[in-house]
Parts: C-alpha cells; structure tokens; sequence
C-alpha cells in the first residue's frame, strides 16, 4: 500500500470538487425549487425540446423511474408539458412551458456566477488545459467502471 494521506489522492481530491460543485448548485437552486436533476432537464430541454423520459433521463444521469418521478412533479408546477409521441402512442414527449423557461432563466443567472468565477481564476491556457485533463479523467473514470468499460 502506498504511504499517501487518502486526502492527497486524486480521486479524493475529485469528489471534494465535486461536493463542493453540488452543494454550491443546490443552495443557488434551492432558492427556486429546484433540483439539480429537475434543473439539468430543464437545461436539456432547452436545448432539444420534445424529448422522452428516457432521453431525460439519460441526459440527467438517472434512472427512468426517478425520471418519471421528477417529470410528473415539474408537470404539476406547470414548468413542462407532457403528451404522447406522434409517432409512438406510449412515449410521452417532454416540453417545456413558458414557465418552465422563465424559471430556467432566472435560476440560470444564479448558477453561472459560479461557472464565472471558476473561469476567472485560471489564464485561457490553463483554462483550457484543465478541461482537457478534467476530460482525460472522466474517460479513464468510465473505462475503469466495471460493465461500462470497452470491450
């Protein structure tokens, strides 16, 4: 075993960063009743209306019975519309309302400060070298998933 802290290595060091991310995005988000999950459908659909659960789901990295779960509540708030599929009668597709992006845009605006401040504290260069290794990282963390490697 080697004699490292367990606070110096780099997967500790990755979750600390992604705590501390989480935790800013849900008190920011807290403040308009929303979710992480609810608020990156709200994204997602934003940018591809008329998704299924399962696309959302997918997009949101949950399963699509949480889905299913956090769809009929943002539908009761009134923040999307759901209706079946023109093309298959058992998939309900995802819209967003008026109100639905109107939140989205408020919450948006509280949420960005963060993603700013982050990029103000490194140069272009450092900027764009640390998303290439946060990347590198990512890809290793999902081949090294059992099931979810290559093949």
């Amino acid at each position: 075993m080697v004699d490292v802290p367990v606070e110096e290595h780099l997967c500790s060091r990755l979750r600390r960063a992604e705590q501390a991310l989480s935790g800013h995005h849900e008190a920011a988000l807290r403040r308009y009743g929303l979710t992480m999950t609810r608020y990156t459908a709200l994204l997602a659909l934003l940018r591809e209306d008329g998704m299924s659960g399962a696309r959302l789901a997918r997009a949101c990295g949950v399963t699509q019975q949480s889905m299913a779960g956090v769809l009929a509540g943002m539908q009761k708030k009134g923040l999307v519309d759901r209706r079946p599929s023109p093309v298959h009668a058992k998939v309900l597709v995802t819209t967003l309302t008026p109100e639905g992006r109107d939140l989205l845009a408020r919450a948006y605006q509280d949420v960005i400060v963060l993603e700013r401040a982050l990029t103000d504290r490194f140069t272009p260069e450092e900027h764009a070298l640390f998303c290439a290794f946060l990347d590198r990282a990512t890809a290793t963390l999902v081949e090294q998933t059992p099931g979810h490697g290559p093949a």
